[in-house]
């Protein structure tokens, strides 16, 4: 077992690592094949192509099957089945290297519901989803020609389908899907679908046949550049303006209390006309109101910080975006594993200001953001169910989530807390908080707190515009998000430019004789998710076409998610750097 608590937190760390890893690179085949062996077909989803996450069963389209009985599932993992994927068996007859001439899949007969389902599907542009040995495939279900005058001519679908399967020795590297033989939607027509398998051999390497996914010009465009490019200029100007104006003012301040040759009359007159961030040395270490609240925010900011940074860093090394729910499944584990960081921070932050009540603090800590998150995936879960969409998560689901965190995260809370509270809960204020707390005088209305607060979020919201435009693409438009090298650079970035602000901002709310700087530069680090939040209000109705009461719930519901866990995670950095920075400018001043 470690010694210390810092040889814990490694350790725990390394076991996030391995544990993420083998998640990541863990597959059920090896997608390796001999001449003649089945290539499944797997089925996913369908659904309106204007609204992502509206997706439903494939074969909630009446489709018909080639067999007649009941067709076998493909079980992924935890992430899998959180993104709303079930792969059913096609049971279409591929074999490997072996060309398939045009052959019939079943034939159907048109009733009068399945025309009115087949031309809503079509209306709506129905879009679908098959796999073939982990590879994507996409097509519509039809085409709608509002133009043409005959009814039956208005509403057409696909019912050929062309597989091209390129391989590499007894490996698939790339398959194409084209739709052809257009058939009108009308009742009593008979339908027969058909298709066609062809093999083409590739020089192209097993590692690489992810590349055709990867949209090369819309990630590395010459904005997505400009955009680090700026953000890394205004980090400069930032840790420029807080060391040079700020620490410029401070040393000015300490000369007047370093004179060890000024006499006491001088140096009492100079006290007597001070004014600012001195004057409020006896109540800047007072505790914070709502202690537990904070306590709890800052703990699982803190584990939020190392949470992101650690998935960034699997997603280089891993390629996560390969792997069906890989990124989602490697976000619970490793959440799991890194509670230890909330529990340590958050219960030492509450026994340094002479906590009581550490059990609360500890439970509030362990559950506020997953249950907050719980909660709303609860509310969108409920829509899914009455919509009968795959978004809908399986209660079986919910209970290994729930399980994961019951046995793993609370028990690793609950340690970093007791460890926090004996390693770092020891009050080591440089000032005394004086008995009487100072009235705070009346300011102007840019040095209240709120108004310190939300212009906090500002300049931090600013550097991560742009990459907030790839991220929504990405996960709104069907882009495969891979540049988290870009991710990487602007969330150090972000976590920069909050600490600058929030250290300014608090420096101006001391000199203002404004003692209540833990709440404000917390609120203002959190602040850049409001504005991320009404970002997303501006992207949904003017860079999408989502609509329906399905799609705008989860668009908002998950955005929520993303903005709360985004407000925790900064404002527990602007907090974090506003400590250090008020206990290194009340360390050398004289307290007493």
């Amino acid at each position: 077992m470690p010694s210390n608590s810092n040889d814990l937190v490694v350790f725990l760390l390394l076991v996030t690592i391995f544990v993420c890893l083998h998640v990541c690179t863990a597959t059920e085949y090896d997608h390796k094949y001999a001449v003649g062996d089945t290539v499944m077909l797997w089925v996913n989803k369908v659904g309106p192509y204007n609204n992502p996450q509206e997706t439903y069963n494939y074969y909630s389209l009446p489709f018909c099957k080639p067999g007649k009985g009941v067709a076998s599932h493909k079980w992924g993992g935890l992430g899998e089945v959180l993104e709303g994927n079930e792969l059913i068996d096609s049971e279409i007859k591929i074999k490997f290297t072996t060309p398939t001439e045009k052959k019939t899949i079943c034939s159907l007969e048109l009733t009068d519901d399945q025309v009115d389902a087949f031309k809503e599907a079509v209306a709506n542009t129905y879009w679908f989803e098959f796999f073939v040995d982990d590879l994507p495939l996409w097509g519509f279900v039809g085409e709608y020609h509002p133009e043409k005058n005959d009814e039956n001519s208005k509403y057409v679908m696909n019912t050929h389908k062309q597989f091209l399967i390129k391989y590499n020795k007894n490996q698939i590297i790339q398959v194409n899907l084209t739709q052809d033989n257009l058939q009108p939607i009308k009742a009593g027509k008979v339908l027969e679908f058909t298709y066609a398998v062809e093999w083409v051999e590739t020089n192209t390497t097993f590692a690489h046949r992810f590349d055709a996914y990867l949209d090369y010009p819309f990630f590395e465009h010459q904005i997505h550049w400009f955009s680090i490019f700026n953000s890394f200029m205004m980090v400069i100007f930032l840790t420029g303006l807080v060391s040079m104006i700020l620490m410029r003012t401070l040393r000015n301040d300490y000369a007047k209390y370093a004179r060890e040759e000024d006499d006491l009359e001088t140096l009492e007159r100079d006290v007597s006309e001070e004014s600012g961030w001195k004057l409020v040395h006896g109540d800047v270490f007072r505790v914070p109101r709502n202690l537990v609240l904070l306590s709890a925010l800052v703990g699982s900011g803190a584990q939020l910080a190392m949470l992101v940074l650690l998935v960034i860093l699997l997603a280089i090394v891993g390629m996560l975006y390969i792997g069906r729910g890989a990124i989602v499944t490697t976000f619970i584990v490793c959440y799991a594993l890194t509670s230890f960081i909330s529990g340590y921070v958050g219960g030492g932050f509450y026994s340094r200001n002479d906590g009581k009540h550490w059990i609360k603090s500890m439970l509030l800590t362990a559950s506020l953001f997953p249950f907050t998150c719980f909660g709303i995936g609860f509310a969108l879960n409920t829509v899914a169910i009455f919509y009968h969409s795959l978004a809908a998560i399986p209660f079986g689901t919910m209970v290994v989530v729930l399980v994961i965190w019951t046995f793993i995260s609370f028990p690793l809370a609950l340690l970093g807390t007791v460890v926090g509270r004996n390693w770092s809960g020891v009050p080591d204020n440089p000032c005394r908080v004086k008995t009487i707390p100072r009235p705070i005088p009346e300011k102007k209305w840019y040095l209240t707190t709120w108004a310190v607060a939300l212009l906090g979020g500002l300049l931090p919201f600013g550097s991560i515009f742009i990459e907030m435009y790839f991220v929504f693409t990405s996960f709104w438009n069907y882009k495969v998000y891979y540049v988290y090298g870009f991710m990487l650079l602007v969330f150090l970035i972000l976590i920069i430019v909050t600490v600058c602000v929030t250290i300014v901002g608090t420096y101006f709310l001391l000199n203002a004789e404004n003692y209540h700087w833990q709440w404000t530069s917390f609120i203002s680090g959190a602040s850049t998710a409001a504005y991320v939040f009404l970002y997303s209000i501006y992207y949904y109705f003017i860079k999408t076409k989502m609509t329906g009461f399905f799609q705008t719930c989860f668009y908002f519901g998950y955005t929520l998610m993303l903005c709360l866990g985004l407000g925790i995670l900064c404002g527990a950095v602007g907090y974090l750097g506003s400590s250090v920075f008020v206990r290194r400018i009340y360390r050398n001043i004289k307290c007493d």
